[in-house]
């Protein structure tokens, strides 16, 4: 019986993919073979030997130590594109927000005696100071084209914006999802140059931290307005307060706030509401949960932050699941040790990605216990191999 460990609160559509099927345990072992999480730190608590897999009910994986996992051979999966509409409905919200002065007209009000006898008067005289601007026809520049940017820069067409958009490694699977009618940048700087707002849509990894800094702030058009649902880290944001000081870029919207950003006037700060809603959680979960079940039944992956997705349609013959670094000739001696066991191979199918590679090899036999234990054994020995199933 796989064991699966949940940490946080996952939705329960998520959870009644294992609650409903017997062969699951939920909860209910100290030595799990799978973890669903949300927003549990893994990096300050010990990951138990007998975990395979990870799953995160969400996009973002810095809470999870991926070089450590990899070394140990433990699958570690995200959910990209489940909360997609989620964040693309908040920055939109957030964008027409910001040119109509909501946030800050709101606050205002709240600052006014209800008991006021004049209170029509004031207010009719006060709403001069938030005076808008409407984004039809306005520019609109995209830092990343995944599955939110896409989702964003579609819609924002349909409000009559127009869209520029830059991202030099866009997917085959995005580019057939964006709209023919968003203009490509052929360089950052480009965009930068001529967007009245700027959305950045990137994942945060060590290439892509400090992503927009001083330089690239100056070279914005003034009174631009910054859309940060991504990570706060993407940008040097002590390093931005000068031109929001200075009026230079008008606001910044940020679903990451924190002491740099705090306080200041032009700043308007959102407590990480991003992919908060039930319909998010919700498919999160369901992915999450769906990928793990389909890791631990076939030993197929999709969406894995430390692998390439692998797909061999599952027949039920005996499977081999090897995940290896990727270096030459282990496919080689993976086959060569099957040979010497008098094992036929019926099917097989190698991917990597980076530093990592995972074979899956189909068996033209069954095996019993014991020379399955020997295969797994002989297997594991070879250098590199980090982790053998047979399913």
């Amino acid at each position: 019986m796989p064991r699966i460990q949940t940490y946080n609160t996952i939705a329960e559509r998520g959870l009644a993919l294992f609650q409903e099927d017997p062969q699951y345990g939920l909860n209910e072992s100290v030595e799990p073979e799978a973890l669903l999480i949300r927003s549990q730190n893994l990096h300050d608590m010990i990951i138990p030997l007998s975990v395979k897999a990870i799953a995160r009910a969400g996009a973002g994986v810095n809470n999870i130590p991926i070089d450590e996992c990899s070394e140990r051979g433990i699958v570690v999966f995200n959910t990209p594109g489940a909360n997609a509409n989620a964040v693309k409905e908040l920055v939109l919200a957030s964008l027409i927000a910001v040119s109509r002065n909501l946030f800050s007209a709101e606050q205002w009000m709240h600052q006014l005696d209800r008991d006021e006898p004049a209170l029509e008067k004031i207010v009719e005289a006060g709403k001069k100071e938030f005076r808008g601007t409407e984004i039809k026809g306005k520019k609109l520049g995209i830092i990343g084209l995944g599955a939110i940017g896409v989702l964003v820069a579609n819609d924002a067409l349909a409000l009559d914006m127009d869209v520029i958009a830059y991202d030099p490694f866009i997917s085959v699977e995005a580019a057939w999802r964006l709209s023919k009618d968003v203009k490509r940048a052929q360089t950052l700087d480009e965009l930068l140059t001529q967007c009245d707002f700027i959305s950045i849509h990137v994942p945060l990894s060590e290439k892509t931290k400090g992503l927009l800094h001083g330089e690239h702030f100056s070279k914005m058009k003034d009174g631009v307005t910054l859309l940060n649902f991504s990570r706060g880290e993407l940008l040097k944001e002590e390093e931005l307060l000068p031109y929001l000081r200075d009026h230079k870029i008008r606001t910044y919207v940020t679903d990451f706030p924190n002491g740099i950003v705090l306080g200041e006037k032009n700043v308007v700060a959102i407590p990480h509401l991003g992919a908060s809603t039930i319909e998010s959680e919700e498919n999160c979960a369901v992915m999450a949960a769906r990928q793990l079940k389909n890791y631990l039944e076939t030993g197929n992956i999709k969406h894995a932050v430390n692998l390439p997705d692998v797909d061999l349609p599952y027949t039920g013959k005996l499977r081999v699941t090897v995940m290896h670094k990727n270096i030459p000739n282990m496919v080689g001696q993976i086959t060569t040790i099957l040979s010497s066991l008098h094992v036929n191979i019926a099917d097989m199918i190698n991917r990597s990605k980076g530093n990592w590679a995972y074979t899956m090899i189909d068996l033209d036999q069954e095996l019993v216990h014991e020379q399955q234990s020997e295969v797994m054994e002989q297997v594991g020995l070879i250098p590199g191999v980090v982790s053998v199933k047979c399913i």
